[in-house]
């Protein structure tokens, strides 16, 4: 009994095998690589999703605090202003003291607390976008 031996293609038929199987492989190749970038794309898109909805989150529970608390003082000041106008003597005495009180409130924080206001809340975002 003869053992058959394995036969050998033509040179070129098998040329041919091997640059189909090399076009198999880069088309594999390249549907994955196109796979992977959708995916990274898709990542990114969601990671952002992620991050401006937890920093718009966090914010508005903040900004209606910042409301409350504007809306406080603003009665604040409105009974102060008739307070001091009472007690000066004439109401509209009452408003321009308020009033300048703000003025020197806010050149003190524009040329002084100007930076460290920004750099808090700078800070503040992005601490929130890198959590």
């Amino acid at each position: 009994m003869r053992l058959k031996k394995k036969q050998k293609l033509p040179l070129p038929e098998q040329d041919m095998k091997d640059m189909e199987d090399s076009a198999n492989l880069l088309e594999t190749l390249l549907e994955r690589v196109t796979e992977y970038g959708k995916t990274s794309i898709e990542l990114v898109k969601l990671k952002t999703l992620d991050k401006t909805t937890d920093i718009v989150s966090s914010l508005v529970p903040v900004s209606v605090v910042i409301l409350l608390i504007a809306s406080f003082m603003l009665f604040l000041n409105l009974g102060l202003a008739f307070w001091l106008g009472e007690v000066l003597g004439k109401i509209f005495y009452g408003f321009f003291v308020v009033a300048a009180f703000y003025l020197f409130a806010g050149i003190i924080v524009h040329f002084f607390l100007h930076k460290w206001i920004k750099r808090i809340v700078g800070n503040y975002l992005v601490k929130r976008a890198l959590k």
